[in-house]
């Protein structure tokens, strides 16, 4: 099997490889275990430090549909679909948005349909493409989508896609309706949701750290393990068990600003910790203010994706990869 990652050099794909190198196979398309032959990171960077010889890096432009139907040569593939301009950055610029995550989204489409065969592709949607003017308290898989990002209403779109394309028999598609991803490690990204793992990071790292929305502000995040996890539960569903409706909507831990920071002086006690001030964004507050706050996820549990435990489990997570 060859598993095709674009967004590969971020760092969920980054984490995704490695799972998928630890696991050393997937489900085939003829619901078998099948030994994971070559992993492919597609990205427009490059991997600075592969973990793997079996992991190639091709840097590329996921708007060049030649690009990106090369990287999908193998008979057996399987697609993770991570890429994507981010939340903060698609408002910013919409003609990138919708070059990147509407076309870049439909040349990843169109690729496995070209294929001889009937590929896996698992989609990473976000939470964002709910929203509205007075977003829901509580959302689960059958709330209508009403997005007020280009970001969520792009998402949303893909979504619908590849509904169409299973339906049509192109590919076999699932999609992970994910919370915020937490801990991102590094520099922080144009993501309106950037806060939610710089809250951790940079105190933990000795940094202080200015809070761009109040300590009352509620999300819902889920660990970059368990994110990862849930990725690889999805694509090794057994087709039938999705039905129509290829999205599934994953769990996660509704929390405000103040539980995070909590959590940081938890797990983080004894270590020199920065300090956390707010200095309120209005454009950022205003799109976080569009998405839901607690998450209805019974279908997600039925389906074996499991949640966090618990926020300080999360931050022990991060710490512990970290140092590794």
């Amino acid at each position: 099997m060859k598993v095709v990652i674009t967004g590969g050099a971020g760092f969920l794909g980054q984490a995704l490889a490695a799972d998928l190198l630890a696991r050393g196979s997937l489900i085939g398309q003829d619901g078998t275990a099948c030994a994971i032959d070559e992993i492919i990171s597609f990205d427009s960077q490059a991997l600075r430090d592969p973990p793997s010889a079996s992991v190639s890096s091709v840097v590329g432009d996921i708007t060049n549909a030649d690009a990106v139907r090369e990287l999908l040569d193998h008979e057996d593939c399987s697609v993770f679909h991570l890429a994507s301009v981010v939340s903060h950055g698609a408002e910013q610029d919409f003609d990138l948005a919708l070059d990147v995550n509407l076309r870049g989204g439909l040349n990843v489409l169109e690729a496995c349909r070209a294929l001889p065969s009937t590929p896996r592709l698992v989609f990473a949607s976000s939470f964002a493409s709910y929203g509205g003017e007075q977003p829901p308290f509580e959302v689960d898989d059958e709330t209508r989508l009403t997005p007020r990002t280009t970001y969520g209403a792009t998402k949303a779109i893909v979504e619908l896609l590849v509904n169409d394309y299973s339906r049509k028999g192109f590919l076999d598609g699932r999609t992970a309706r994910l919370p915020t991803v937490v801990i991102r490690p590094g520099q922080p990204n144009l993501a309106a949701s950037s806060w939610c793992s710089s809250i951790f990071r940079e105190p933990l790292a000795g940094r202080d750290y200015e809070l761009p929305v109040s300590r009352e502000t509620r999300t819902t995040v889920i660990g970059a393990r368990t994110a990862v996890d849930g990725l690889v539960r999805l694509h090794d569903l057994a087709s039938e068990t999705l039905g129509p409706d290829r999205a599934v909507l994953f769990p996660g831990l509704s929390v405000t600003a103040a539980q995070m920071i909590e959590s940081v002086e938890r797990v983080g006690a004894g270590r020199l910790l920065g300090e956390i001030g707010v200095a309120v964004d209005p454009a950022v507050e205003a799109i976080v203010r569009t998405w839901p706050t607690r998450l209805g996820t019974d279908r997600a549990a039925r389906l074996g994706i499991p949640p966090d435990p618990d926020l300080d489990s999360i931050v022990a997570a991060y710490l512990e990869d970290s140092r590794s």
